[in-house]
């Protein structure tokens, strides 16, 4: 009886550890073995993938083809931040650690949504003008009570797990260049990895590693060489070097590593893929041709040490801004009576990739949607067989896919069970041309590429045709066959990351507002919830106690709502981003948001003739379409410039365009670029479409 009095005395969570024999773990300790072993922590997601292998596959069967139908929204915390919300939750001992846009982080209780902690790093909004694709996040890294988040202005920052207070930051790139930073950092033996973004504005990308207790850099692999006059970093660089032609040191090369990692743990290998080119247009990057090494490639390096193994290049001399990027997944599969030991990937160019992770030899490529630039890809080279003039070397040319790439950042998964692979796929064609005028532009999108072609028919029947062509699909694909077993299609394209589990279901969110389970095995609709808000993230699940949960963050923003507003579903005035959190048999609600129609205000008077509007076009769509759309049509995350009384006003527009007057929310001065003169025709180009708009809206009051 004393011992039982005794032990009682000492507190319950040291009487919890004596009785399982466990020693009690504090926030956040993730440590290599449990990384190793996530399997036996099914109800745990301890890093991006859930798992080093990056199958965003979980164990978890309690939510099941036969009762998803009674899922829940269980809670729901809004976000700080009303753009892109791309996050993937992490959730380790019943603490839920998730990042909104401009790099915020906070630390949920996962059972209820209360908030534990937040932080702000505090990213300079000018900073903003240099993520091409929205001043978005994907989440943290965990590791021995710490968080770790990299944020958009290239900062690496580690936080106590328990308070959120910063222990160290370190800068990851070099403050005067378009570096940022979107990806989530990965761990890998206390080594914390990061890559960064900018390839479109005059970046040389790399891998870093750092010192997860003290964020000392360990190493450096660069994606691109540099100035050969000032030697090699090693023999990769020297090697791919070879591959280049020109100058194109002085662009800075691109290839950017912004997201896709894995980690093998039988190799020590760490794979990661690499970006686009800079400029895209590969005639003026590297004038004398070339393969351009390690663009648009998936590469393979020792984890501890940095040192190059292998690459695997899905678009040699990439012309596209087909990046190599998206998620990479490891799997043992048996293709033709062998168990191969594989790394796969839905790349950007319509080929699904399927290699030997540990040589880097291809097994397999085969396209998932249309795809128009190339016929095929030759096995004995391993080189894409191009066809036509999809380089538009003598004149523009329409392909599929486009930039938007037949798979993008929106994660796909792989289920073991099944033994198939779930895309979040798209049909987008891209029409390419070269600019003549090209010159290269510090800080600014430097393509080489036509932007004059970016334009939509002014024939709002035309406009809706083109509106309609697009599509967006959940394709399942099995890799060992090559071959689409199923397909569901969605509403449009751009929709969200997958999750598959156990219970014999797929995850979804969808870019019109919902998140929705289907049949892993037939695809069929099981289970569908609105959102009310664009939900592109991936999805994960996760047990507290008795309960399974589906968590996924929801919110307006990516490069889909920045540029392609003409075909971005309208959902009614943004809100905040938040995270969704399901369970059977939930019971909460979340509020509707407010779908009153803001009608466009009657235009000002037009002041400029029809050069000067055709100059502001050309204009426009070279400095302003990134952020504002096609035809100055916003897509609901940045405020659309058709209703703005600034263009009424030729003070009020330069305060903007020239002066700064809104650099505290992004819009930095286009001083250095633009004359007084440019910044009118601008004007005169967005009142001409704010017209247009206006004319199509209500059709008896004439353009």
């Amino acid at each position: 009886m004393r011992r039982a009095i005794g032990m009682a005395a000492l507190g319950g969570a040291c009487l919890i550890a004596l009785a399982g024999f466990v020693t009690p773990r504090g926030p956040a300790d993730v440590t290599s073995e449990r990384l190793l072993n996530a399997d036996n922590e099914p109800g745990a997601w301890m890093t991006s993938g859930r798992t080093y292998s990056e199958q965003r596959f979980s164990p978890l069967d309690r939510i099941n083809a036969s009762n998803v139908k009674d899922l829940g929204l269980a809670w729901s915390f809004q976000l700080a931040t009303n753009r892109g919300v791309e996050t993937t939750p992490i959730v380790v001992d019943g603490v839920m650690y998730v990042t909104s846009s401009w790099s915020l982080v906070y630390a949920l209780d996962a059972r209820t949504g209360h908030l534990l902690w937040t932080y702000d790093p505090h990213v300079a909004r000018e900073v903003g003008f240099h993520a091409c694709c929205d001043v978005v996040n994907r989440g943290v890294a965990v590791w021995k009570g710490r968080v770790y988040v990299a944020a958009l202005d290239g900062r690496l920052i580690a936080l106590d797990a328990a308070t959120g207070q910063p222990v160290w930051s370190v800068q990851t790139t070099d403050p005067a260049k378009p570096y940022t930073i979107t990806m989530a950092p990965r761990i890998v033996h206390g080594h914390v990895m990061v890559g960064n973004s900018g390839s479109e504005y005059g970046v040389r990308g790399y891998v870093s590693a750092y010192d997860a207790d003290d964020g000392k850099l360990i190493w450096r692999f660069y994606a691109v060489p540099g100035d050969p006059s000032k030697g090699f970093e090693n023999h990769a660089m020297e090697m791919a070097a070879k591959t280049w032609t020109g100058n194109w040191w002085k662009f800075g090369g691109g290839g950017s590593p912004w997201d896709a990692m894995a980690y093998d743990p039988e190799t020590n290998l760490l794979f990661f893929g690499t970006g686009n080119g800079l400029p895209w247009d590969e005639k003026a990057r590297s004038p004398g041709g070339g393969d351009n090494l390690f663009l648009s490639s998936i590469v393979a390096v020792d984890a501890d040490t940095g040192e190059y193994r292998w690459h695997y290049q899905t678009t040699p001399g990439e012309s596209w801004d087909f990046d190599s990027t998206q998620n990479l997944v490891l799997a043992d599969l048996p293709i033709a009576g062998r168990d191969r030991k594989v790394i796969m990937q839905a790349n950007k160019n319509g080929f699904f990739y399927v290699i030997d992770r540990a040589t880097g030899k291809l097994i397999s490529a085969e396209p998932f949607v249309p795809v128009t630039w190339a016929k095929g890809v030759d096995m004995a080279t391993g080189r894409p067989i191009e066809i036509g003039d999809p380089r538009y070397k003598t004149a523009p040319a329409t392909i599929f896919p486009s930039s938007f790439g037949a798979h993008n950042w929106q994660p796909m998964s792989f289920d073991p069970q099944t033994r198939l692979v779930y895309i979040p796929a798209q049909e987008i064609p891209g029409e390419y041309g070269t600019d003549d005028k090209f010159a290269y532009r510090p800080g600014q999108w430097n393509t080489a590429v036509d932007w004059d072609l970016n334009t939509l028919p002014e024939d709002p029947k035309a406009r809706a045709a083109m509106r309609n062509s697009i599509r967006g699909e959940l394709v399942a694909w099995d890799p060992a066959t090559n071959k689409e077993i199923w397909r569901a299609p969605q509403k449009g394209p751009w929709n969200g990351g997958v999750l598959s589990t156990a219970g014999g279901l797929v995850f979804q969110g969808s870019a019109d507002g919902h998140l929705a389970a289907y049949d892993a095995r037939t695809g069929r609709k099981l289970w569908s919830s609105e959102t009310y808000a664009a939900t592109l993230a991936g999805p994960v699940t996760y047990t507290v106690g008795e309960d399974q949960y589906v968590a996924v963050g929801a919110g307006f923003g990516s490069v889909f709502y920045l540029v392609a507003g003409f075909a971005a579903p309208e959902l009614g005035n943004p809100d905040n981003g938040r995270i969704l959190v399901y369970k059977l048999g939930g019971t909460a609600t979340l509020p509707h948001p407010n779908l009153t129609r803001v009608e466009m205000p009657r235009p000002p008077a037009q002041f400029a003739k029809p050069a000067e509007i055709a100059a502001g076009h050309s204009l426009f769509n070279h400095y302003c379409l990134v952020c504002h759309g096609y035809n100055a049509i916003g897509g609901g995350v940045i405020p659309d410039l058709r209703y703005s009384p600034l263009i009424g006003s030729e003070p009020g527009f330069e305060a903007v365009v020239l002066g700064g007057a809104l650099k505290d929310h992004g819009m930095v001065s286009f001083a250095s670029q633009l004359k007084p003169d440019d910044a009118q025709a601008i004007r005169a180009y967005v009142i001409s479409e704010a017209h247009a708009g206006y004319a199509e809206a209500h059709p008896a009051a004439g353009r």
